[in-house]
């Protein structure tokens, strides 16, 4: 079996949020090269579907690539942070719901060719609105859409985040499948 070899990485850049790392990489023919690697903490991400089969989503737009689309509430794990809690806690502060038990949906790795970035994706079927969102920045609104619209959102561009396009497919699938 044919692996790439990580022999060493250095960091070239560093904040709270990234370190990005060249490392030393020895190809199965025993050739080299530099490969960036970018290092994330992991990512907890969360939704509730309810019993009409809609999930709570966040419209928001995201600078970087300029667009709108429906996102699911996500967030960094803290140092030693249960992941479940962590996903809870985001959606209560970016919905102002408060999930039920969360269960695991997926784990996902979105561009393990350059990234650390690990995103688990829990999601419960009952929640209770406890009020405003704390961190209502996070979107311009918060809506129950049907899972049913999920493939069509996602054709349109509406939904371009891979996180959630893979876990509402999931939620699709097991909801309407």
């Amino acid at each position: 079996m044919s692996v790439w070899r990580n022999l060493g990485e250095r960091t070239v850049y560093e904040n709270r949020w990234v370190t990005v790392n060249m490392a030393d990489v020895e190809l199965p023919d025993g050739r080299h090269l530099d490969h960036t690697v970018i290092r994330l903490r992991p990512v907890a991400v969360a939704t509730v579907v309810n019993e009409a089969n809609e999930a709570l989503l966040l419209w928001r737009h995201r600078f970087i690539t300029g667009a709108w689309g429906w996102e699911l509430p996500s967030g960094g794990t803290g140092e030693g942070e249960d992941p479940a809690a962590a996903a809870a806690r985001e959606f209560e502060e970016e919905t102002g719901w408060r999930p039920g038990p969360m269960r695991l949906l997926m784990a996902v790795d979105p561009m393990p060719g350059i990234s650390t970035s690990h995103h688990r994706v829990y999601w419960s079927d009952q929640a209770e609105h406890v009020g405003d969102p704390r961190d209502a920045f996070e979107s311009a609104r918060r809506e129950w859409v049907p899972l049913a619209r999920v493939p069509e959102l996602i054709t349109r561009g509406e939904i371009r985040s891979a996180n959630a396009a893979a876990a509402l497919l999931m939620l699709h699938h097991l909801r309407l499948g």
